[in-house]
């Protein structure tokens, strides 16, 4: 249950209504960069089970979510703390700028 598979009809119960911070993945299996974050979004969600939620959502299966956010650029990663937008960046991260995103949302 570490990683969420995210839809349109999902977001909302799983995301907005999460008691945990949520960080979403804005993806698409066309997406270079999107591959080469998936593992390291993957592990996050392992690595801070419990803290954090982590889910990944395919803009192109569910374009009303990405819509709705403004995505515009892949891959962009959003926290959500209490329904609301608290951060997000757009682009490939590496491990360690992704791990210090997740520090300065769990505060």
């Amino acid at each position: 249950m570490a990683l969420l598979h995210l839809t349109d009809e999902s977001f909302k119960k799983q995301v907005l209504e999460s008691e945990l911070p949520v960080l979403v993945d804005f993806w698409a299996s066309w997406c270079g960069p999107c591959k080469m974050i998936a593992p390291l979004v993957e592990e996050a969600a392992r690595e801070h089970e419990g803290r954090i939620r982590v889910g990944k959502i395919d803009i192109d299966e569910n374009p009303k979510t990405p819509t709705r956010y403004g995505v515009m650029s892949i891959p962009t990663l959003m926290f959500f703390k209490n329904g609301r937008v608290v951060s997000q960046s757009v682009g490939a991260l590496s491990s360690s700028e992704l791990r210090k995103k997740i520090q300065e949302n769990l505060l």
